[in-house]
């Protein structure tokens, strides 16, 4: 079984299910799942996670993401890209200026609260929304805030607006798409989604399925699988000292004077932390102020 991370390149047409399915069967195993929903229109990073790589499949979907989006004003659809239905459209003002609708983008630089797009898959009673929106029925979704960190390079070919969007976890770009449509008061959708990073992997060097295929055939995958902690290097290092390893097999409690700190005075003191036997990655542990130690957060036997 093969464990690690991978990048890859999710086409457009696939779900993001569609490349597990996939994958399980390049790579023939079970243990894969991947860290955040792409809408099949779009493309870009999908980190994949292998093996005891995908214990991390949590702690990776809560990171931020940057994607290139394209958008259309005076159009807008139900499911608020192009794909959908279109519910209404309306001519762009001659008065409505480029920088007009530059200033509108800009004003969700910040944190702002968000309604959802009826096809999603959140879940309202047990149900999620897209569910009930394919039967026709549209649900009154509560506002989520999310945080929108930078948009830049924006381009303005009216009806046609690009920009690159700098996003927190839950952030919807097709929603950030039909709010500054709404606020323009011609409404907007969106027509093109990129992601183009994820936890500082990049597009450039994700890889489509037939790539990964490919690469399987000639034995030369593994050289592009990272490793498990690949994603984890926020966290302040530790290799723990010989006399105490079984403690840390064990899963139990740690002491700082049971560990090394690796790169010491480099990097700063984080509460949950990397712990290694030698050169092997074992576990994340998390300081417990109350009794000054550490306790196992996530163990990667």
């Amino acid at each position: 079984m093969i464990d690690g991370i991978i990048n890859v390149y999710k086409e457009s047409g696939y779900t993001s299910f569609d490349v597990v399915a996939k994958l399980r069967g390049i790579l023939k195993q079970k243990k894969i799942g991947h860290t955040g929903t792409l809408d099949p229109m779009a493309e870009g990073v999908l980190m994949v996670c292998l093996g005891k790589g995908t214990k991390l499949v949590d702690m990776i979907t809560s990171g931020s993401k940057e994607y290139e989006a394209t958008m259309r004003l005076g159009i807008s659809t139900d499911t608020e890209d192009i794909t959908g239905e279109i519910l209404s459209k309306a001519d762009v003002p001659e008065d409505l200026s480029k920088e007009q609708i530059i200033r509108v983008i800009e004003s969700y630089i910040g944190e702002y609260n968000q309604i959802p797009p009826m096809y999603s898959a959140i879940k309202k009673d047990g149900k999620k929304l897209y569910e009930y929106a394919r039967s026709g029925v549209t649900i009154e979704r509560e506002p989520r805030l999310v945080e929108i960190f930078s948009i830049e390079d924006i381009q303005v070919n009216i009806p046609d607006i690009s920009f690159k969007v700098h996003c927190s976890k839950g952030t919807y770009i097709r929603s950030l798409c039909r709010d500054i449509g709404e606020k323009l008061g011609v409404g907007g959708t969106l027509t093109g989604l990129t992601r183009s990073e994820v936890h500082g992997f990049l597009l450039k060097d994700s890889l489509k399925l037939s790539q990964i295929e490919k690469l399987r055939d000639e034995s030369k995958l593994e050289e592009h699988i990272l490793p498990v902690d690949a994603l984890l290097k926020h966290y302040t290092g530790y290799r723990i000292k010989k006399d105490f390893s079984k403690y840390l097999y064990n899963g139990n409690k740690l002491y700082l004077n049971q560990l090394t700190k690796l790169d010491a005075g480099i990097q700063p003191e984080t509460d949950i932390i990397r712990v290694y036997d030698n050169f092997d990655f074992i576990a994340l542990y998390e300081y417990n102020k109350t009794e000054n130690n550490y306790k196992p957060y996530k163990m990667f036997l």
